[in-house]
């Protein structure tokens, strides 16, 4: 039977509650114990899949289809364990499986209310599958004293209460300003986010106290005193340079420790943290450097390609040179030329996205690349745009596009060289979808076979001709252009296991120009970097040393 630690957050938001998530479950592992990680959001929405990039960044998939928050990504990244549809939910779909069951009739005529029925639901997603690991970590997403958030602390309140004493432990992590007139870190704001805490009857056992300066004894005796825990569980969380130090971060400031001594386990088994040495050493000691582009729509939130950086960072690792990531907006093209932004780049990444805005200039990114004879990765869109710009110049189709804009724009204006899929197979089911249904959950999502072609370069990169990759999409490469464009070099060397659907492209004659429909960045780890990150930076690396 799992032990729970909850992870909360106060004073302001974007503290990384994820990040300590992710780094605490790490340093579980270190020692020898199985975790879980999960994610309960209080926002209203199913799930972030139909929010938009800037308001909420990236959207995490998982294996099993289940579109969730960019945290899980950092949850699967520090301990490599695969999130599931279990361990992510927001306030949106537990108010909507209630009201389902409403509906049913399954309350049986009772008056549905916040306690019990939603805060049931709360517990029930948090029993999900615990007993099967050793420590379930549950991160509560907001700030405490959010009006939204109060049924996912009532709930586990009521959760930590039903459970045998010592198998639940409350993690608070707050802010520690600093203020230069005073010369001082003040403490008042953590105490009042605690008070706010106890008043809905939490108590935390360990407080995470984020600042870019160190913590003296006297603040922590301080915390410790009007907070009511104990000076060791104070836990500094001083700024980074890498998320990469977190784990060791964390570890030197006692986290994990504080933890177990909160849960009574002693003597704790000691950590083993070669793998982090490891990482740390690989991200604070390259051996060069290579620039490359990142041509997006939505460049003005980082945090709308992640997985993308930091896959990006751990095929630097793997080929011990850093990644100086440079993000140019796609709409530029539209009025510029390429060259003008592009030149001196080692390699470019197209990523994925939705809607026509910025496809022109990712087209004649593409171009760029392979007339330029530059490394070239194409995600999702980023391949598919691949493709039509050489349908374009390369197959003679000039009014080649995607079904995709001209549904946006309501006419006809493109070849549709990729469309609508319409149906398709996962596992032994077909799946149909129409181009006007519900957007939330209607694409391609998960994990799905494909299988490469014998002698291609990714088949060579991946060491096989069998894999299986996470996708995200509605839009589909035709594969009825597929004769025109491989007589001009542009080769399918993936498809799905049927035949039917095209997974990967990649050109004949050309230093390294990859496409693929998947979204391989999702299952990149710093201590596993994807097969593909890592040949596409030794191929900048290799690059960098001829321009």
């Amino acid at each position: 039977m799992a032990r729970f630690v909850f992870i909360t957050g106060g004073v302001v938001s974007s503290l990384g509650k994820g990040l300590a998530s992710a780094a605490l479950g790490a340093l579980l592992q270190a020692r020898g114990y199985s975790v879980r990680l999960r994610k309960l959001d209080p926002y209203l929405n199913v799930d972030p899949g139909t929010m938009s990039p800037f308001e909420h960044g990236e959207v995490f998939v998982t294996d099993d289809g289940a579109e969730t928050d960019l945290d899980l990504g950092h949850y699967e990244r520090f301990t490599g364990v695969a999130a599931r549809k279990t361990d992510s939910i927001s306030a949106g779909r537990v108010y909507s499986n209630v009201l389902e069951k409403e509906r049913r009739g399954d309350y049986l005529g009772k008056t549905i209310q916040v306690i019990p029925h939603v805060t049931n639901e709360i517990k029930d997603f948090i029993h999900v599958g615990e007993d099967e690991v050793d420590f379930m970590l549950c991160e509560i997403g907001g700030t405490v004293g959010d009006i939204e958030g109060l049924p996912f602390f009532e709930a586990i309140r009521q959760f930590a209460q039903e459970k045998p004493r010592g198998e639940v432990v409350f993690m608070h992590l707050t802010l520690l300003p600093y203020l230069g007139a005073a010369g001082e870190l003040k403490t008042k704001p953590t105490q009042h986010s605690v008070k706010e805490l106890r008043s809905i009857g939490l108590q935390p056992d360990v407080l995470v106290c984020r600042s870019d300066k160190p913590i003296p004894q006297k603040e922590r005796e301080k915390i410790a005193l009007f907070c009511n825990v104990r000076k060791g569980d104070v836990i500094a969380a001083p700024d980074l340079k890498s998320i990469y130090e977190a784990p060791m971060a964390y570890h030197r400031q006692g986290l994990d420790q504080a933890v177990l001594d909160a849960f009574g386990i002693s003597p704790a088994p000691k950590p083993k943290l070669d793998v982090w040495q490891d990482v740390q050493d690989r991200v604070f000691n390259p051996e060069g450097e290579v620039k490359v582009a990142i041509v997006g729509k939505y460049i003005q939130l980082e945090d709308a390609y992640k997985s993308y950086v930091e896959a990006l960072t751990h095929g630097g690792m793997a080929n011990r040179v850093r990644v100086k990531v440079e993000w140019v907006d796609a709409e530029v093209f539209e009025k510029d030329d390429a060259g003008a932004h592009l030149e001196g780049f080692h390699a470019i990444l197209v990523p994925g996205g939705f809607g026509e805005r910025g496809t022109e200039g990712k087209i004649k990114a593409a171009e760029f690349a392979r007339t330029r004879n530059i490394p070239y990765l194409g995600i999702c869109l980023g391949m598919q745009m691949a493709v039509i710009e050489a349908a374009r110049n390369l197959a003679g189709i000039k009014d080649a596009g995607s079904e995709e804009f001209d549904h946006e724009a309501g006419k006809k204006r493109f070849e549709p060289v990729v469309y609508h899929l319409k149906e398709w197979v996962q596992g032994n089911a077909k799946i149909a979808r129409k181009v006007d249904d519900d957007k939330g959950g209607t694409m391609r999502l998960g994990s799905y076979n494909a299988t490469l072609t014998e002698g291609s370069r990714v088949a060579e990169i991946y060491g096989t001709t069998a894999i299986e990759e996470r996708h995200r999409h509605r839009y589909e490469v035709d594969t009825k252009y597929r004769a025109a464009l491989e007589e001009k070099g542009m080769i399918f060397s993936g498809m799905s296991p049927d035949g039917r659907l095209p997974e990967i492209i990649e050109l004949k004659d050309h230093p390294w120009f990859v496409g693929v429909q998947f979204h391989p960045e999702l299952k990149s780890k710093p201590f596993q970097p994807h097969p593909l990150f890592a040949d596409f930076v030794r191929a900048a690396k290799e690059n960098s040393r001829l321009v």
